[in-house]
């Protein structure tokens, strides 16, 4: 087993993502990392590798510095990114998803719908694809999409060998 699809924890955050009209939100910018600081190492105290954040009406939003993916039923459910980064690796991951038919569902995901995922997983630039065990009190095991996505971006992001690309 690939040593990766252990796993991490996530706690959840005190902080949340805020509103739209207090700051731009969709930027890199310092103010917005400030709060994610804070939450990554109070997480990090309590023995989680990243916490998850709710956005400012309560929605699950992302991880610290990473976006999330939930899986169900074969499916894939992710937090429309209205108030936080749309991620370059989330995009790529999704377009990966859709090129194998797997079906990719943007939406608002409410925080007691956590226990009715079967795999989760992040992704970000630090992160890549990122499976995750355990959100606060429920329990995943990364899977078959899990797998096959990560394989999928490694393949797609590692540089070719000079010989196979002469």
């Amino acid at each position: 087993m690939n040593e990766r699809l252990k796993g991490i924890r996530i706690g959840l955050a005190q902080y949340r993502r805020p509103d739209p009209a207090t700051i731009p939100c969709k930027a890199k910018a310092t103010g917005l990392y400030m709060i994610c600081t804070i939450e990554k190492h109070r997480a990090e105290r309590a023995g989680y590798a990243d916490a998850m954040m709710l956005d400012y009406r309560g929605h699950v939003a992302e991880c610290t510095g990473a976006n999330m993916f939930f899986i169900k039923d074969g499916e894939i459910h992710t937090p429309v990114p209205d108030c936080f980064l749309d991620g370059i690796t989330r995009q790529t991951v999704i377009e990966l998803a859709r090129r194998r038919g797997i079906k990719v569902i943007e939406r608002t995901i409410m925080p007691d719908e956590l226990s009715s995922f079967s795999e989760v997983f992040i992704t970000g630039t630090a992160a890549e694809i990122t499976p995750v065990r355990e959100i606060g009190p429920n329990s995943y095991t990364p899977g078959r999409l899990c797998e096959l996505l990560l394989n999928d971006y490694m393949a797609e992001v590692q540089p070719k060998s000079r010989a196979a690309a002469e």
